[in-house]
Order: C-alpha cells, then sequence, then structure tokens
C-alpha cells in the first residue's frame, strides 16, 4: 500500500536483513516515504524499526549486517550498495536512538559537524546555522555549552538540528521521544512537525509512543518480529481496535491491565 499520491522520495522494497550471516532480523520490508511526508515506523522494542533504518541509511555494517534481499531507492536511484558518506551528500540523514552527540564540542560545533559533506561555502552555512537556532532558541542559548553538560532534550534538539545542517531531504529519525519529559516531546515533535511543513524535508520516524507518532504522521507501518503485519494512514492506525488495545493500552471498555495486553498478544487479529 502506497503511503500517498505523492511521488515517493524514499522506497524500501521487500527487504531482508541478516546478521552475522546467519540471523534473519527483516523479513521482507516494504515502505514508502512520500517527498515532504512525515511516516511512521512504529512497534514494540525489538520489532525491527532501527534495523530498519540502519539499512536505509547503510549503517549496518558496524554491527555485522546487512541487506541480503530487495532494493532502497532514494529519489529513484537505488542506494543500498552506497557508503553512508555518499547517502549523507545525497541527503539521507540519520538521527540515532540515544542523541549520540559530541560531548566534548560545544552545542554550535556540534552543529557545524552536519555541514561537513557541503562546499557551498561558509556565508551559506552561517545561514543555515541560524535558520536552526530559529526552530531551536534554547540552542541558541546554549551554544557555548558543552553539549555533554545540557540536557537530553537539548541534546535531541542538537542531534536533529545537525541533520539539518546537511540540508537533507530524508531525515530518519529514531526515537526521539526516549528518556524525555513529556512536555519535552510535545515540543521537539511540535518542531519536528514545523520544519516539514516549511522546509519541506521528509521523514521517517521509528517511534515506541504510537500515541504520538500518529498525531504527527500522515502513514505509519507496524513492524513485529521484523515483519510490517500493518500499514495505513494515521488515522485509521488511530482507530484501529487492534492498534489501541495493544499498542495503547486502551480497547472500546477503557483502559486494559498489563497481563491483559499480554494475554492479548496472543490472539491479534492481524497475525
Amino acid at each position: 500500500m502506497s503511503a500517498t499520491s505523492a511521488s515517493p522520495i524514499l522506497e524500501v522494497n521487500n527487504i531482508e536483513v541478516v546478521y552475522d550471516h546467519v540471523i534473519l532480523v527483516l523479513k521482507g520490508v516494504s515502505l514508502t516515504v512520500p517527498e515532504g511526508g512525515i511516516v511512521a515506523l512504529l512497534g514494540a522494542n525489538g520489532a525491527g524499526k532501527t534495523t530498519t533504518l540502519k539499512a536505509v541509511s547503510n549503517l549496518l555494517g558496524a554491527e555485522r549486517g546487512e541487506v541480503t534481499k530487495g532494493s532502497i531507492l532514494l529519489g529513484g536511484d537505488e542506494v543500498q550498495s552506497l557508503d553512508p558518506n555518499e547517502l549523507v551528500r545525497r541527503g539521507c540523514i540519520q538521527v540515532m536512538e540515544g542523541r549520540h552527540c559530541f560531548g566534548h564540542l560545544t552545542v554550535e560545533e556540534n552543529l557545524l559537524t552536519g555541514a561537513f559533506t557541503r562546499k557551498d561555502g561558509a556565508a551559506a552555512i552561517r545561514a543555515d546555522l541560524e535558520m536552526v537556532y530559529g526552530y531551536f532558541p534554547r540552542l541558541r542559548e546554549r551554544r557555548r555549552s558543552l553539549a555533554g553538560y545540557t540536557s537530553g532534550g537539548e541534546q535531541q534538539m542538537c542531534a536533529i538540528g545537525r541533520a539539518l545542517m546537511a540540508r537533507p531531504r530524508v531525515i530518519l529519525l529514531d526515537e526521539p521521544s526516549m528518556g524525555l519529559a513529556p512536555q519535552l516531546v510535545e515540543e521537539i515533535f511540535e518542531i519536528v512537525a514545523q520544519l516539514n511543513r516549511e522546509s519541506g524535508v521528509s521523514l521517517l520516524l521509528a517511534e515506541q509512543n504510537t500515541n504520538i507518532a500518529l498525531r504527527y504522521a500522515t502513514y505509519g507501518y507496524i513492524l513485529e518480529n521484523g515483519r510490517v503485519v500493518l500499514d495505513g494512514d494515521a488515522a485509521s492506525l488511530g482507530s484501529n481496535e487492534d492498534v489501541k488495545e495493544f499498542y495503547l493500552g486502551m480497547s472500546s471498555s477503557g483502559r486494559r491491565s498489563f497481563r491483559d495486553i499480554k494475554s492479548y498478544k496472543r490472539r491479534k487479529r492481524w497475525l
């Protein structure tokens, strides 16, 4: 099923990922990210969300993983055999789970590392730095602070801002809500939605927080045990009784207990 009628910026076609030449982690995963869209990749911990993003950005090699079947297209060109640096130059940037800022560098130095592949001059880079500060005013306030001494929310803003400095066409955003207070999560998602509207950058968003992801995405895919088990527009997934009951702990009769949810796992109607 296509995410939308818009032309795709990213297409993942029936890929399989194997670790250590023997462990099959992804099994025929397919998804589409339209130009200028926000697509959510949902599922529990261990479902294969991060592996899917790393397959797209070609970061699996560091973990002895590889795409053994299928294809990945960025702007219509196959990219699964390209190295990560070339993917960055083509505009595909991953914001890793856990933020991974350079703790010994200042916030501004971290942001400037995102522009290392650019060749359009210092003035253009400075203009984009001002753009990032416009989206994240808190980073301007902390620009001289060492990133390792900033808060988790500020580090997440820094990681997203660093990705923006590369002038991306598509950002792969891995678990942006992890470890953050709900108010900060809301703030970061609002900023992400704003930059999507204003700059047109496309986003593939991997999230365990199904509720907030479906509020900001236009389309979603649910992964389970390395397979896509359900997909659809965000509104239909958000109102789907199976999704609400298993992933949000809610049903038509109200909130369910964790024991009920565990039992439900064995009888989901999409399996």
